[in-house]
């Protein structure tokens, strides 16, 4: 139960905690901060619980963007603005993205304010062992505006989600190149687009691929051999169970309640044109898979 519980859950939290890449307001925030084009802001924004670290921490949390991606974005970042400044900064702008999209009465709803503190209370019970981003996450105070607690707390539980499927890609064999490769085989993302965006070169690509096929994870066309769908299965999976916990102590009914609760939310910003084609998080419900 609670392995599809996870799944459910991040399925409805995750368009929503998307906002923070895509939504305009984050993105004048950013330049307000003085940070010098999309990269940068996404890097600091990201990173900054973490404090002021380097690029080569941050690429070894993210996990799957080339080295050189980080180090144009850090730590140049932090000579223009702090991240306790960036994390205000990330606060004020995700209230301002939620109440332009949802609507003032929507984040001024009981309800609203009923999301906010199961998914605090989801977040605050999360195992954060072996779990950086999600630790520095979960560690920053409870924000008292709703729509700042509800980003918060789905952020808390989007980096528990994403370090164990970081753990879980390292137990695997699978180093950053290949898990894209595998999933873009797989039909979840746009292999082009992922490839881009974390800046890779079509050698580094073709050259994961290689190996996959010698894996015999990959046929010579690029589609999943069955030994390649079992291990994409098997990754999938490995993942809802890392990612259990904080629902296993909220329990069903409550977990259910705050699914229910989100479900509106993520139709919004699905519907909104906000976020890009390509599906780089390879969600498989809703508008995000299929680039609508």
């Amino acid at each position: 139960m609670a392995d599809a519980m996870a799944r459910a859950l991040w399925e409805r939290y995750e368009p929503v905690h998307d906002l923070v890449y895509f939504a305009p307001e984050v993105h004048r925030a950013a330049d307000s901060l003085g940070m010098r084009g999309f990269w940068m802001g996404y890097f600091a924004l990201r990173a900054a619980p973490l404090g002021a670290v380097s690029p080569s921490v941050v690429t070894s949390c993210f996990y799957v963007f080339h080295p050189a991606r980080a180090a144009r974005a850090l730590p140049a970042a932090w000579t223009y603005a702090t991240p306790a400044d960036v994390l205000a900064a990330r606060q004020d702008a995700l209230d301002a993205a939620m109440t332009g999209l949802f609507g003032p009465d929507t984040v001024g709803s009981a309800e609203f304010a009923e999301a906010a503190d199961l998914a605090w209370e989801a977040a605050a019970a999360a195992d954060t062992a072996g779990r950086v981003l999600a630790a520095a996450n979960q560690a920053l105070e409870r924000p008292d505006r709703p729509t700042a607690r509800l980003w918060q707390g789905l952020t808390t539980l989007r980096e528990h989600r994403g370090d164990a499927h970081v753990a879980v890609l390292v137990s695997q064999g699978l180093g950053p190149v290949e898990a894209m490769v595998l999933k873009a085989a797989a039909g979840e993302s746009d292999g082009a687009f992922l490839r881009e965006t974390r800046k890779w070169g079509q050698a580094d690509w073709d050259a994961a691929g290689a190996r996959l096929q010698e894996q015999s994870l990959l046929e010579a066309d690029g589609s999943l051999t069955a030994a390649g769908a079992a291990v994409r299965a098997e990754v999938e999976a490995l993942t809802d169970a890392a990612a259990e916990h904080p629902w296993t102590a909220l329990g069903t009914d409550r977990a259910t309640r705050l699914a229910e609760l989100l479900e509106p939310l993520a139709h919004m910003v699905e519907s909104s044109g906000l976020l890009p084609p390509g599906n780089l998080v390879g969600l498989t419900r809703g508008t995000y898979s299929t680039g609508r």
